[in-house]
């Protein structure tokens, strides 16, 4: 831990590089670092790549907060909570900010932060807790800063409140139904890839029959199982092969029939590039 009192061109801060036990890292949220800062003339400070999570409050003054692709003008209250695996920068306008923050991880953070995007949460936010944000952050920092032998404990407690002040900050009900939703009709859309597989399925056959735009469609679909449409479709129509290539007598003309490829030869090459062999290799390897 590192006690940092400083006051430079840009900035005067008060802040705590904080060194985590071993025991903190596999099994708490813990600190990284938190501390208050003021400019002193307008600034920007840029950050990509970090293994860390990042909350902050503007206290007083106003800047400019970028994350990714947009950019969020902040005042007084405002508060912050992103990713710093993701580019990010913040900039003081002439109207100088005081910001208090904390960066913090731990193995279960990355899943808080999705729940949090889900429940309508926000990386940038009128705060209407910001009083209590405050209090936390200000408590974070005087456990911190002590030589208490279970401050890594009262840390993650710390931290946990925070984020549970964040989680009902987060929470909007407009956006959490679209999003549920969204969900519910993917996976009706799965389930009908799943039971018609053996058909010629098209996107925009898929666009139609589910009413969202296909262009959408193949994003959403991606974000929400990891995979493509298409990519999907291959595997569920090569997981039934494997099955009638072990389980049957089936010709492997007539397998591919049953999978919805009527192609033998395009078959067998769909195959080979999944698992690695032909279809007649993995039959007598099994």
């Amino acid at each position: 831990m590192a006690v940092s009192l400083f006051s430079g061109s840009t900035v005067a801060s008060n802040r705590i590089i904080y060194t985590p036990s071993n025991f903190a890292k596999t099994n708490l949220i813990y600190l990284q670092e938190t501390g208050s800062l003021t400019a002193q003339k307008p600034h920007i400070s840029k950050r990509e790549g970090l293994n860390s999570y990042l909350f902050f409050i503007v206290e007083q003054g106003s800047g400019t907060l970028t994350y990714g692709k947009d950019s969020y003008e902040m005042k007084s209250g405002d508060c912050a909570f992103i990713d710093c695996h993701l580019p990010y920068s913040h900039q003081s306008s002439p109207d100088l900010w005081s910001l208090r923050w904390v960066h913090f991880y731990g193995n279960s953070v990355k899943g808080i932060y999705e729940k949090y995007l889900e429940r309508g949460g926000e990386c940038c936010f009128s705060a209407m807790r910001a009083g209590k944000m405050t209090e936390l952050l200000a408590e974070l920092f005087e456990i911190a800063s002590s030589d208490s032998y279970i401050r890594d404990m009262q840390i993650c407690e710390k931290l946990t409140s925070l984020l549970t002040v964040l989680m009902e900050e987060s929470w909007h009900p407009d956006s959490h139904t679209a999003n549920s939703r969204k969900k519910k009709d993917l996976q009706e859309l799965r389930t009908f890839l799943d039971e018609h597989y053996q058909e010629r399925i098209s996107l925009d056959d898929l666009s139609e029959r589910f009413y969202i735009n296909k262009f959408y469609l193949t994003r959403i679909f991606k974000e929400q199982f990891g995979v493509s449409i298409n990519n999907y479709l291959l595997q569920v129509r090569i997981t039934h092969a494997k099955q009638l290539l072990r389980f049957s007598d089936m010709p492997i003309e007539k397998v591919a029939s049953e999978i919805g490829v009527e192609d033998a030869r395009y078959f067998t090459r769909m195959f080979k590039k999944v698992e690695g062999m032909t279809p007649g290799d993995y039959r007598r390897k099994w």
